[in-house]
C-alpha cells in the first residue's frame, strides 16, 4: 500500500509499505478520508518521532475482520479513535480519562495518511463506531477533532449564555466557535493575527472577530457590553495568548487551556489577579469515547455544521501540498486527504 511518510513539515515522502495484517480481535479499514490536524504540522512534537505516518482524523470502510469479531462487519464505514482509555484506572473512574496511561500510549497502526490501517483490539473495543449513512465522510472526518472541542466545553463548565472569547480562529477555534453557538453561548468574540481567519470566525458564528494586538481589556470590554468574559478559550500554542487570555476574563471566569506550548515553557502568572478575582484556570486534552459519540450526534443531527469548513479535498500524492497549506495557515481552514482517489 502507499503511504504518507512524516519526516518533516516541509519532508512529506509517499512510500511503498506492506498493508499490517490483522490478528484477533482486530479490523483493517481503507481509509476514504483523513484530515490533516493542526498537531500534525507541531513539528517541535513531531519531528523527534519521525520518520511515522501520522493522521488520526479517520473515516474508513472496513475491509477485514478479525477472529471474535461479532460487531462489526466488511463494508461498514466507521470512525475510529487512535487514543482509547481503559476505563479501569483511578483516572478513568473519576472522568478524567485523558490522563489514563492506555489512552496516552495507544495507536492505529501506521497513520490515517496511507490506504489501510490495522484498528488494535482495545480500539475495536472502545474506540470505533459506525458512522451513520447520512453522514458524509469528509463530514465524519471532524469527529475526533469536535470531540476534542466537546471535551474542553464540558471541562470548562460551560453555561448556556456565557460570553466567550475564542483566542486563535484556526480549525479548533472555528470549532469552538460553531459548538458553543449552538449550545446558546452569550456574546461570542474571536481574536487571530491573519484577516482571512478573522473572517472565518465571523463566517462561523463570531459575533466580532478582532486582530489578537488589538484584543486589550479594555477594547473587549467595548465589544461585550462593558465587561469582560465568562470564559477564554487558548486555541493558538504561544505564550502570550495564555496571559492575554487571564487579562480578558471578568471575576470569576474561567480560562480553558487548549492549545498546548512546547515542553519547557514557563509562564510568569499574574498570582494576585487570579487570587483577588477567583479564577479558574482548567486545562484538556484529547476526545475519549463518550466525547466521540457526542460529536457524531452533533454532526449527524445537522446541529453543527462542518462541509463549509472544508476548503481542500486532496489525494493522498498531494499530502506534501497538505501539510504546507496547514503550516502555512491562511490559505486553508480544513485539509482532506483522501487515500482512495
Amino acid at each position: 500500500m502507499r503511504a504518507a511518510v512524516y519526516y518533516k513539515n516541509d519532508d512529506i515522502r509517499i512510500e511503498e509499505m506492506p498493508v499490517p495484517e490483522i490478528g484477533p480481535g482486530e479490523i483493517l479499514v481503507r481509509i476514504e478520508s483523513s484530515g490533516i490536524c493542526g498537531s500534525d504540522v507541531m513539528e517541535w512534537y513531531r519531528i523527534k518521532k519521525a520518520p511515522l505516518v501520522l493522521g488520526h482524523e479517520i473515516v474508513g470502510s472496513i475491509e477485514k475482520v478479525g477472529a471474535d469479531i461479532d460487531r462489526f462487519i466488511p463494508g461498514q464505514r466507521v470512525s475510529v479513535a487512535h487514543h482509547v482509555p481503559c476505563e479501569e484506572c483511578r483516572y478513568c473512574l473519576e472522568g478524567k480519562y485523558s490522563l489514563c496511561d492506555t489512552l496516552r500510549t495507544t495507536n492505529f497502526d501506521p497513520g490515517g495518511f496511507a490506504e489501510f490501517v490495522r484498528v488494535p483490539e482495545i480500539n475495536v473495543e472502545k474506540g470505533t463506531f459506525v458512522i451513520p449513512d447520512g453522514l458524509s465522510s469528509d463530514a465524519a472526518a471532524f469527529i475526533e477533532p469536535l470531540a476534542c472541542v466537546v471535551r474542553g466545553m464540558h471541562t470548562a463548565r460551560f453555561r448556556e449564555g456565557d460570553d466567550v472569547l475564542v483566542l486563535g480562529s484556526g480549525i479548533s477555534g472555528l470549532l469552538f466557535i460553531k459548538l458553543l453557538r449552538a449550545k446558546g453561548a452569550g456574546r461570542i468574540v474571536a481574536t487571530d493575527i491573519d484577516p482571512v481567519r478573522l473572517d472565518a470566525a465571523r463566517r462561523m458564528g463570531a459575533d466580532e472577530a478582532i486582530d489578537a494586538k488589538e484584543a486589550t481589556p479594555d477594547k473587549l470590554k467595548e465589544l461585550n457590553g462593558g465587561r469582560l468574559f465568562d470564559l477564554a478559550v487558548t486555541c493558538a500554542g504561544v505564550e502570550p495568548v495564555v496571559l492575554q487570555a487571564i487579562r480578558s476574563v471578568d471575576r470569576g471566569g474561567t480560562v480553558l487551556l487548549f492549545a498546548p506550548l512546547a515542553p519547557g515553557v514557563e509562564i510568569t502568572m499574574p498570582f494576585f489577579d487570579l487570587w483577588r478575582d477567583q479564577l479558574t484556570i482548567v486545562s484538556t486534552y484529547a476526545g475519549p469515547p463518550a466525547d466521540s459519540r457526542e460529536a457524531m450526534d452533533l454532526l449527524a443531527s445537522g446541529e453543527i455544521e462542518v462541509e463549509d469548513m472544508i476548503t481542500h479535498r486532496l489525494p493522498l500524492d498531494r499530502t506534501a501540498e497538505g501539510f504546507r497549506l496547514v503550516a502555512e495557515g491562511s490559505d486553508s481552514i480544513k485539509v482532506i486527504i483522501r487515500p482512495r482517489e
